[in-house]
This record gives structure tokens, C-alpha cells and sequence, in this order.
């Protein structure tokens, strides 16, 4: 039994006050022996919902519409709507899902969130690109991770072959266009990019996952630590100032720390996970700046341009 499904038929009792199986199937596009199964596991379970016998009877949430089950205020409502419509606006699955729970609303909170849930749109292409297309594999490791079931991978890292992992999943992180998996194997923590995974399989073992994990914290980790990585190598330039937009977007916003020297230029300080790799960045705008330090930086400047400079006598 899904709890989005039971949350939504008590919902939907709420905003209706009575329903009849038959009306609640047809509500949330299902059948009515699961609709009455529902409103029979929620009585069983102690929630105030009572079959009211005879004609015009039906099923009854004690209360009604003078209560709100999910506790949200109007405003809340807003404020949850505005956060679910841009998911809406690129999954047609959260979009037929967002309808539903805006009929499920009670009336008075309807049209704000209506209009909240289609106040913003995600369009989640670049310029100029294709548009990104979801992971094949995406539903499967979904589905481990929402059964709390491990999950078998064939992984390809990019320096490595292929090899086989038994993973505890505990999340999905979509950052961009890339998805992530988050999870532990033999209790350590691991991330796997998701595009990297040639194959996967849920399992019927249950997935080991810690008590009280908060996933945004463990990404927190995980990128802390890329942060480092890219950023094992560091330059000191002084550069126009027109320039430090582009070199924020070659680096990446992180990368770049800029301090004002007068109007028309700058102090910089650059980051890049090597010295190579800070050369090669710098050395298409070398006309506009001048390395402070490291010293070893400007050696290997001279040396891409000399290198230039033979191969294109």
C-alpha cells in the first residue's frame, strides 16, 4: 500500500467530506476495490474515516473540511506549490501528480496554489544544446532506493574497468544535468555518477542505511570534497576586470575570488585541481593578465608558448 496514495485519499476526504468508493477511484485513477481497501486500512488504523450506509452515504473523514489534516496554512500551501511547480514543469509525472494534489486541496487554499505551482518553469537545457535526457537506469535505482533494498551495479569509472558493486542506495542528487547516487558499499560511503552505470538490478536484500541520515548533508560531503580536489592548485593574477566573468565561467564560480585594485583591473585568485590545468585555463587571456605567483605558473606559461610558437612558424 502506497503512503502517497493513502495521503491523498485523506486529502481528498477533506476537501470533499464524503466520497463514495467509486468517486474516490476516479479521483486518483484507481480501482474501486483499491479505493475501498484504502478507505478500510485507514479506518483499521485508527484514522477517523466512517462508511456512511444508505443513499447519498459514502465514506466520511470526521471533521471534514473543518480539518486540516496536512496542517498547512494558505501560505504554506503557496510555499510548497512553488517548490513542486517547476518539477511539474519538466516531469509529466510530477505534473499529473500536482494536479491531483491541487484538487485535493481544500477550496479556500485551491487557487493560490494553483497559480503557485505555474508561477515558475525550469528549463533545464543550455543554450544551444540538445535537450539532457533521464538516465535509462533512473527508475531502477529509484525504486531500490524508495523499497530501501540494495541494489547490484556494473560501474565504469573513467579510469578504471568495469567492475561490480552491492550497494546500500540512500539517494539521488540530480546537480545540473548529471545524477548521482549516493549510498554505502560494506558500510562505506560511496557517490556514483549514474550516467557511469552500465547496469543495475534491485535486490531482496534490505539496504543498510543510518539512523537519522540527512541526505543534503551527505552531499554536503561529497562536494566539500570535490571542492578540495578542484581546487589543489592555486594561482594569484592581476587581470582586467572585464575578464573575471569569463574566467568565472572557464573555473567555475567557486574557482574564482576577486579583489578590486583600481577601476580597471583586478587581483585574482584562481583555483584548478592542477598548476597544468590552471596554465592551459590562463593562457587564452594571457594578453590581459600577469601571474603574481606561483612562479612555477609562469614557467609553464613560457613553455605553452613556446610551444606555440614552434608548431606554428
Amino acid at each position: 500500500m502506497r503512503a502517497d496514495r493513502l495521503v491523498a485519499t485523506l486529502l481528498t476526504l477533506q476537501a470533499r467530506g464524503r466520497v463514495t468508493a467509486a468517486q474516490l477511484a476516479d479521483e486518483l485513477e484507481i480501482s474501486v476495490a483499491t479505493a475501498r481497501r484504502d478507505l478500510e486500512a485507514l479506518s483499521a488504523a485508527g484514522i477517523p474515516v466512517y462508511p456512511q450506509p444508505g443513499r447519498g452515504g459514502g465514506w466520511q473523514l470526521l471533521g471534514g473540511a473543518r480539518t486540516d489534516l496536512s496542517g498547512l496554512t494558505a501560505a504554506e500551501a503557496r510555499a510548497l506549490f512553488l517548490l513542486v511547480g517547476p518539477a511539474a514543469s519538466v516531469d509529466p509525472d510530477a505534473k499529473a501528480a500536482l494536479r491531483k494534489l491541487v484538487r485535493a486541496l481544500p477550496e479556500t487554499f485551491r487557487t493560490d496554489a494553483a497559480s503557485a505551482a505555474e508561477a515558475i518553469v525550469i528549463d533545464p537545457d543550455d543554450w544551444g544544446r540538445p535537450p539532457s535526457e533521464r538516465p535509462a537506469l533512473l527508475p531502477v535505482l529509484e525504486s531500490a532506493v524508495v523499497a530501501r533494498k540494495r541494489v547490484r551495479v556494473r560501474y565504469a569509472a573513467w579510469n578504471r574497468e568495469p567492475a561490480e558493486r552491492l550497494v546500500d542506495p540512500w539517494g539521488l542528487v540530480r546537480k545540473q544535468d548529471r545524477w548521482y547516487l549516493l549510498g554505502a558499499v560494506d558500510g562505506a560511503e560511496r557517490t556514483y555518477r549514474v550516467d557511469r552505470i552500465l547496469d543495475a538490478a534491485v535486490t531482496d536484500a534490505p539496504a543498510t542505511r543510518p539512523d537519522g541520515l540527512d541526505l543534503a548533508e551527505v552531499w554536503e560531503r561529497v562536494t566539500s570534497a570535490v571542492d578540495a580536489k578542484r581546487a589543489a592548485a592555486t594561482a594569484v593574477i592581476v587581470v582586467d576586470a572585464g575578464i573575471v566573468p569569463l574566467l568565472t565561467t572557464q573555473f567555475g564560480q567557486r574557482a574564482v575570488e576577486e579583489e578590486p585594485v583600481d577601476p580597471v583591473r583586478s587581483r585574482v585568485r584562481v583555483t584548478a585541481p592542477t598548476e597544468q590545468l590552471l596554465a592551459r585555463g590562463l593562457a587564452g587571456w594571457a594578453e590581459y593578465l600577469e601571474v603574481l605567483e606561483p612562479t612555477s605558473l609562469r614557467d609553464e606559461l613560457r613553455r605553452l608558448g613556446e610551444a606555440l610558437l614552434r608548431r606554428n612558424r
